[in-house]
């Protein structure tokens, strides 16, 4: 192998989902000799600290995105919050070419942050929305988006090309002229057989304030639960905390946060997973092939189309934020669960791209094809 690059990883802060499937990248990154770094903001940059302390990390300018309390208001407030991100992609561009030269890259990979692109190397796009649902207006935030995406050399799909697959037209395209590689779904977790420990398990992730709206419905619906709970709030703090919340016939252990290792013994251990319908939370829960139950973020139509999706395909049922209630986890039994849709990715053909450019080089648009 040609000597190591330098590449830049930048997950958009938008929950944890973007910033945990970019964990098997930069671990691949090492496996493979390349040296990464690290570059976001939030809950997700600190999530990436603590998963890897010793890689040089970097805050970028943030998009400040958070959800409406009321889902119908989602669309407009992404419109009234757009000169926001649109503020912040024109800083983390600056701030991008800063870190270009200041740290030498070969490269830089993108998991959905528009503004982390540089003409002086090869820069990948990570995203399973290759369509952007929003109501009647998804033929122009898609068309928006793909033209963001156009720019870079290449665009990785955490999904497989064939049907069946996990995105539905979320990540699939009739006729596309991106440079589009799929890279089957992306996982930090492995699946294996481990003693069962909790009956279920809550899994929160999301921007503010409808993750603490869930938080808050989900505790009090669980004082009405028989058996052992397991509450994961998915709030990225300094130190991890927990405590025990015990009712009647229940036991709710409540947790701050966990990081991978042991998210993933606690995810083998629950019989039922109750989350959010989270793209990454999908592939993750499909590695380790669980049974589930998903509440939608309000007003987030991509989680909505997923949870329809799976529901329709007989695999995950879900219902809308206000209407669950405990009596829903029943319809699980009625579901077959979600199925492992991995397939062997080759990192060394997908990366090999950085090696094959010179230092700080104009990227052409087959740089990185496979």
């Amino acid at each position: 192998m040609q000597q190591g690059k330098r590449i830049l990883v930048a997950p958009l802060n938008w929950g944890l989902g973007h910033a945990t499937r970019c964990i098997p990248i930069i671990h691949a990154l090492q496996a493979a000799g390349h040296t990464p770094f690290i570059a976001s903001d939030g809950v997700a940059l600190k999530l990436l600290q603590k998963e890897f302390p010793q890689i040089p990390s970097f805050e970028l300018s943030s998009y400040k995105i958070t959800y409406a309390e009321k889902g119908k208001n989602f669309k407009l407030k992404m419109v009234w919050d757009s000169p926001k991100v649109l503020k912040a992609m024109r800083k983390e561009k600056k701030e991008i070419k800063t870190l270009v030269k200041q740290l030498s890259l070969d490269g830089i990979i993108s998991d959905n942050r528009l503004g982390v692109y540089s003409k002086k190397v090869p820069c990948v796009f990570i995203t399973h929305q290759l369509n952007v649902l929003s109501g009647n207006t998804t033929w122009f935030s898609s068309k928006i988006h793909q033209s963001i995406i156009k720019k870079f050399a290449a665009c990785w799909v955490p999904d497989v090309a064939e049907k069946p697959n996990l995105t539905g037209k979320l990540g699939h395209l009739k006729n596309s002229k991106l440079n589009i590689h799929y890279l089957g779904p992306l996982s930090r977790f492995k699946k294996r057989e481990v003693a069962k420990k909790y009956d279920l398990m809550v899994l929160l992730s999301g921007p503010e304030p409808q993750r603490t709206f869930l938080e808050e419905k989900l505790l009090k619906e669980l004082k009405g639960f028989s058996g052992r709970a397991l509450f994961v709030k998915g709030k990225i703090q300094q130190k991890q905390k927990r405590k025990d919340i015990t009712y009647k016939n229940a036991t709710i252990e409540v947790v701050n946060f966990m990081q991978s290792k042991e998210l993933e013994a606690a995810l083998l251990q629950s019989e039922l997973i109750l989350s959010r319908s989270g793209y990454t939370t999908v592939m993750d829960l499909a590695k380790l092939e669980k049974k589930a139950f998903f509440i939608p973020t309000p007003g987030q139509y991509e989680q909505v189309y997923l949870a329809k999706r799976l529901e329709k395909n007989g695999l995950v049922p879900f219902c809308k934020q206000e209407d669950f209630s405990l009596k829903e986890l029943e319809r699980v039994a009625n579901f077959s669960g979600l199925t492992n849709f991995e397939k062997p990715i080759d990192y060394s053909v997908l990366l090999g791209a950085f090696s094959n450019v010179k230092e700080n080089s104009e990227p052409t648009s087959t740089s990185l094809s496979t």
